[in-house]
């Protein structure tokens, strides 16, 4: 699994924003790590949601904020029809390939926060009945956002991944580093 911020970046502010973005992301990536597809995509505890399922949605989650920023079209948008689908793997969709498509947003998020000019510049919300009418937030908001959105997934992650097997993300660190647990 990949980090993509390096360490000598963690001083400032976009870096030390970025750091905990990716440190959340390593502990939702660490949830599956050990599985198989089927343990990933079963739904052990009392809710609906699956790891694998909690891996994608937070993928592309990432990537609708960072398009949204861009004030790009999302290719990964979802639809009431497909919203679902947004929190489980289909077709062909793998683990893997979720790790893979994450490792690119992850890359693009960060070259994008890097690029823009200031934390402080800032771009419309969608109109939705969340958001306020015309509202606006910053480049500094948003990737606070991701910390909070990814870290609420990740502790979603630690119960389903105790619930099948009795380990959390923490616990999951030496198995990333190929130490067994």
């Amino acid at each position: 699994m990949v980090t993509h911020v390096s360490a000598e970046a963690h001083g400032d502010e976009r870096g030390a924003l970025l750091s905990f973005i990716e440190a959340q992301r390593g502990a939702v990536r660490r949830s599956v790590l050990g599985l198989t597809e089927e343990q990933a995509a079963s739904r052990p505890s009392a809710g609906e949601l699956s790891l694998s399922g909690l891996l994608k949605h937070v993928a592309e989650t990432e990537l609708s904020w960072l398009r949204m920023a861009q004030q790009r079209p999302n290719e990964r948008g979802r639809t009431r029809e497909t919203w679902g689908d947004g929190f489980r793997l289909v077709g062909e969709e793998s683990i893997a390939g979720v790790l893979d498509f994450w490792e690119g947003v992850a890359k693009e998020t960060e070259e994008f926060l890097r690029s823009v000019p200031s934390l402080d510049d800032t771009f419309p919300l969608p109109e939705a009945p969340w958001f306020p009418k015309e509202g606006r937030v910053s480049m500094r908001w948003m990737a606070l956002h991701l910390v909070e959105e990814i870290a609420r997934h990740a502790g979603h992650a630690d119960i389903v991944r105790e619930s099948l097997d009795g380990k959390t993300a923490f616990e999951l660190v030496d198995l990333e580093r190929g130490r067994s647990v």
